[in-house]
């Protein structure tokens, strides 16, 4: 009888050990600048391309891919993207990175990144991540994404990357 017993609640056993069913999270506008900051900070930006919007990640892509094709047609001068991708408003490498405040309007999330330099103090600035909701297939929960950077003085990331694709053509 014991047998018949533990032969019944193996279902069960086996059953409470299979993994339950996985719940999407949505990461929070602060943990994309985390993203942002870690990528800075390490000089790779690799990470943060799994957080772009896609056609701001296409951009990128024809900007270097323009990019290339002048370097070749003009050799000896420097490329359009030759500082690589303008992630901040300086290409100096700032050896502190932080998120500031962050806040969401109208389905728009504006991250301030900061960021610093220890000996140089006053050289010190701050971005902003602009951030929009993509909608995964499957439904709800949105994703956020970097849209764009704002770099201050009215330049953002887009505006740069079209300016590098206008002078590549020339």
């Amino acid at each position: 009888m014991r047998y018949v017993a533990a032969i019944g609640m193996l279902p069960v056993i086996l059953l409470a050990s299979l993994p339950a069913q996985a719940q999407m999270v949505t990461i929070k506008p602060e943990q994309i600048g985390q993203i942002f900051c870690i990528s800075s900070l390490g000089n790779d930006m690799s990470p943060t391309g799994a957080v772009l919007a896609d056609d701001l990640a296409s951009l990128i892509d024809n900007a270097f891919a323009r990019s290339n094709e002048y370097e070749i047609a003009h050799p000896g001068d420097k490329p359009p993207m030759g500082d690589g991708v303008p992630w901040r408003t300086f290409p100096d490498y700032a050896d502190g990175c932080t998120v500031g405040e962050a806040s969401v309007r109208d389905l728009v999330a504006t991250v301030v990144i900061n960021y610093t330099f220890s000996e140089y103090p006053d050289a010190n600035y701050s971005n902003s991540l602009i951030l929009l909701p993509d909608y995964p297939e499957n439904g709800p929960p949105y994703i956020w994404r970097i849209d764009d950077i704002d770099l201050g003085d009215g330049n953002t990331l887009r505006e740069s990357l079209y300016a590098a694709l206008e002078a590549s053509t020339e």
